[in-house]
């Protein structure tokens, strides 16, 4: 309560940005010439030893720290010059697409965010504002121009960033001009159509789109898949960075054709949050442990729920197939691939001022982190094991649920056509697995539950809009029903069996299917 009146009783501050990145000092910036600027990310961050006491260090040293970065020449940044496109509708950071050559498109960001949006109207003008501005330095202005180095090196496509600086008097890119004016800024190509594929990509390589169209596509027949073993190693990679902010909108996806399916490889995007520090002041700390996502990068594995917090609905769509053994292979890979030498080559991607501020720190902190990554990652694929979602798509399937023994239960879905595909198929163990969703979605689709154990994960089956048909012959031990049919009273087939548990209204808000994140 305390906290809580503190930052609801001060104002907040009205100039709390710098107004020009460049720094006043005329001597310093006719030695680097035209083309570049003599800049700071965000002087502004700098307080003195109380606030720092308070709200920690951060990152405040390199935000403050006076970098060299060329200026952006919108003629020269990419091949064929760049043109003023559309505003972006971040919350925090002032964004823009900028259209290139042959439909080709690019992203331009501020590397400073303002949180304004994210607040409510009362507390906008309170000195909430001015705490949650100042965690910007919670994150380090230039981390995302490290990890490209260290993602090829992973095997993980990647964008490759560019810091540029615009000037005061910059007019080229349109009524969006004056929102850019002297700021720092991040420059990449975008990857959300065809026009910018590009042969990293690889043979097959067929389109380019954000999540919600490859959830679309996944979701609307079985020859559209998730390259399920390319978003694990995109996602440990995720963990060893400590970047905590992976939800399904920091993703874009490249369509690959093989054979008779789609196969959809992730490419992380959006690296704002590695390397975050947070924890190192005493009002920080606090929120730091009622805000479990608030995880501090350092030679420790802080939290991996805090870490995985916001991806958890784009992993358990992504992820559903993958054993422990995948696991701890992908682990291993990983730590063979990231090198010491190519470590300390992604570090030296830091602007030198900064990396002789961070850069010996930052090195070590990957070492310690590659040393614990199968730790790490046993502990992410037991979360993950704990509860798995298995769904099908608007065509019919078959799901078949065996019960085979105490320790093993096998969930296979099938298509209902005479090809009968197999298009998933898990072992489970109810030391590991303790439920399992299968979510028909659209179409006729059946299940079939067979086996008689004393051990078993609990099988909760979501029908979906269609007519299905559930046929349960298993049966597990014990006074408590394993299995439960969640769907509408009508227009479904059930064969009622002692281990069966229906739970069925007029409505389908019971055996509704989130495809998107989006809560529809």
């Amino acid at each position: 309560m305390l906290l809580l009146g503190l930052l609801t009783t001060g104002c907040a501050r009205q100039h709390f940005f710098q107004p020009d990145a460049r720094i006043p000092d005329t001597a310093a910036q006719a030695a680097v010439g035209p083309d570049s600027a003599r800049v700071t990310a965000g002087r502004h961050y700098r307080r003195g030893w109380s606030g720092r006491l308070l709200f920690g260090q951060h990152y405040r040293a390199a935000w403050a720290q006076p970098v060299t970065l060329p200026v952006l020449s919108l003629p020269q940044a990419a091949p064929g010059g760049l043109q003023p496109g559309k505003m972006g509708g971040g919350f925090q950071t002032t964004s823009m697409t900028l259209n290139g050559a042959n439909g080709r498109t690019y992203a331009l960001r501020s590397l400073d965010k303002d949180p304004y949006k994210t607040l409510s109207k009362f507390l906008r003008h309170t000195f909430a504002l001015n705490v949650v501005r100042d965690a910007t330095s919670a994150g380090t202005p230039y981390g995302a121009f490290v990890v490209p180095p260290l993602a090829q090196a992973a095997g993980v496509l990647h964008t490759t960033p560019r810091p540029y600086y615009i000037r005061a008097d910059e007019t080229g890119l349109g009524k969006a001009s004056e929102r850019f004016q002297g700021k720092v800024v991040l420059l990449e190509e975008k990857y959300e159509s065809k026009e910018n594929l590009v042969p990293a990509f690889g043979p097959g390589a067929q389109d380019l789109m954000e999540s919600d169209d490859a959830l679309e596509q996944i979701y609307r027949d079985g020859r559209h898949r998730f390259d399920q073993p390319a978003f694990l190693r995109a996602r440990l990679l995720d963990l060893w960075l400590g970047d905590w902010d992976r939800h399904e909108g920091q993703w874009d996806w490249v369509a690959v054709q093989q054979e008779a399916r789609t196969l959809y490889r992730p490419i992380p995007i959006d690296r704002d949050q590695v390397f975050f520090r947070f924890d190192d002041g005493l009002i920080s700390w606090l929120v730091s442990k009622a805000v479990r996502k608030f995880r501090t990068f350092g030679p420790e594995y802080q939290s991996i729920g805090g870490y995985t917090r916001n991806a958890r609905f784009i992993d358990a769509r992504a992820l559903n197939e993958l054993t422990r053994q995948q696991y701890a292979a992908t682990a291993a890979a990983l730590q063979q691939a990231l090198t010491d030498e190519v470590i300390e080559r992604a570090a030296r991607r830091l602007p030198p001022e900064v990396y002789r501020l961070e850069g010996a720190r930052l090195v070590a902190a990957l070492r310690a982190r590659r040393a614990a990554l199968p730790q790490a990652t046993a502990e992410f694929y037991r979360r993950h094991a704990e509860e798995v979602v298995v769904p099908g798509t608007d065509e019919a399937e078959r799901f078949v649920v065996e019960r085979l023994s105490d320790s093993l239960t096998v969930v296979s879905v099938f298509s209902r056509d005479k090809a009968a595909t197999l298009l998933y198929r898990r072992g489970f163990h109810p030391a590991e697995t303790k439920l399992v969703l299968l979510h028909g979605l659209g179409g006729k689709d059946e299940f079939v539950l067979r086996g008689q154990v004393r051990r078993s994960p609990r099988i909760d089956i979501y029908g979906g809009p269609g007519e299905d048909t559930v046929a349960d012959s298993s049966r597990v031990a014990g006074p408590r029903r394993m299995t439960r049919f969640y769907d509408t009273k009508r227009n479904n087939q059930v064969e009622p069996a002692p281990e069966l548990k229906i739970n069925t209204e007029s409505g389908v808000t019971t055996h509704a299917f989130d495809r998107d994140g989006s809560g529809r």
